[in-house]
């Protein structure tokens, strides 16, 4: 029985030093811990942040439009007949005059002899009535003819004077008609595929005349684009304070991208601006033209054409990912004072062409624009910042006005 008294408090003694030990673990491991987590609160969560660009610029307003021939001519008969033959090769560049279809002669020769032979009679005619009315002319001064005679060799003369004019007439209606047998390009430009074969009646000379192809004159070409109301507003209120030039007088210049360039490579001219607004869509046509001299152009293709929609100006520009949206107003996040976040209200322009926001109010040029983590961020919280800059980026104007 003493034997398990002494066993009992030597695992007594045991445990409680166990225990000890246990608790002066726990404890200074706590205090560890305690010790950490202040200092994690106290980290300051890292941003970037940069200057907005600032520098003089000249808004550019795009628009998607199309390239029409500059001149598009439907070929047609002016003369009924059978087409003999064809002059040209599908798709080959004519020039004005050029002989492309000949419609079958014979008829219209056989027209025009028969003309120049009552042409021939009438004046045979003419001559027999003038010779006869000279013949009285001279008796009536002495009574010798009568009245009567005197006036129907008259009228004799003046009907045969009309019939020498109605075969003339006839006789260059016939020549007309003979050369209308030569169907020639009336413009300079590219020729479509004949539509009408050799050996076909053509019907000519009517407004459902037969189509034998189509020319179009590609070299000037035209590109044709259409802007709101409101942008027609905008240039024409900057015309009449003198910071641009007016659309409709003084050819102000436009440049034109393809649909697989990245730059706009192409020179126009604006020389067209329509007399009213369209009152279903509310747009206005304009029209810009190309020398488009290597033909590089065809009538059909899309384009983007950029215009210049200001005058020259300084502007603050700040990439779209640093702005946020607070239901109808738009703000960037700022460094404050000790590095602390600022939030500023902001009136935004339309993107330029370098790819950044133009910001019209709201921000200065110093100001120290917070570009990244701004899910983590908000007003007043403390961070820790890095300089970083902002580069230009490329931008689709026409989507983004």
């Amino acid at each position: 029985m003493m034997q398990l008294n002494f066993n009992t408090k030597k695992n007594l003694t045991i445990g409680l030093m166990l225990l000890a030990i246990t608790i002066f673990i726990y404890a200074f491991t706590t205090a560890d811990s305690g010790n950490e987590a202040p200092q994690a609160e106290m980290a300051a969560l890292p941003v970037e942040v940069a200057l907005p660009v600032h520098e003089n610029i000249t808004e550019w307003d795009e628009y998607t439009g199309r390239f029409e021939a500059s001149s598009r001519v439907e070929v047609r008969a002016r003369v009924s007949g059978f087409l003999e033959k064809v002059n040209f090769e599908d798709g080959q560049h004519v020039n004005k005059g050029q002989i492309l279809f000949t419609i079958d002669q014979r008829p219209f020769k056989i027209a025009l002899d028969e003309a120049k032979a009552n042409h021939g009679q009438a004046l045979a005619s003419l001559k027999t009535a003038r010779d006869n009315f000279q013949r009285v002319e001279s008796l009536r001064e002495t009574g010798a003819v009568s009245t009567e005679e005197y006036d129907r060799r008259k009228q004799a003369l003046v009907h045969a004077e009309a019939s020498v004019q109605l075969a003339r007439a006839t006789v260059e209606n016939a020549e007309l008609n003979l050369e209308f047998t030569q169907v020639k390009a009336p413009i300079s430009g590219l020729v479509s595929r004949d539509k009408v074969n050799e050996g076909n009646l053509v019907d000519g000379g009517s407004a459902n005349s037969t189509l034998l192809t189509t020319i179009v004159a590609t070299s000037p070409i035209h590109f044709y684009f259409t802007g709101s109301e409101s942008d027609y507003l905008k240039y024409v209120r900057l015309a009449k304070d003198g910071k641009r030039g007016s659309a409709r007088s003084e050819g102000l210049p436009v440049q034109i991208k393809l649909l697989d360039e990245d730059e706009f490579l192409h020179e126009a001219t604006l020389d067209f601006v329509d007399n009213e607004i369209d009152s279903q869509t509310g747009t206005i046509e304009s029209r810009a033209v190309l020398r488009n001299e290597d033909h590089l152009l065809e009538p059909g293709m899309f384009g983007k054409a950029r215009i210049s929609g200001s005058d020259e100006h300084e502007a603050i520009m700040v990439p779209d990912e640093v702005i946020g949206t607070n239901q109808s107003l738009r703000f960037v996040y700022v460094l404050g004072e000790n590095n602390q976040v600022t939030s500023k209200n902001v009136v935004l322009g339309p993107l330029h062409s370098n790819g950044l926001r133009i910001v019209r109010e709201g921000l200065s040029p110093g100001d120290k624009i917070i570009t990244n983590n701004l899910q983590k961020i908000g007003p007043g919280m403390v961070v820790n910042p890095r300089e970083s800059t902002i580069s230009p980026q490329k931008a689709d104007l026409a989507s983004a006005h």
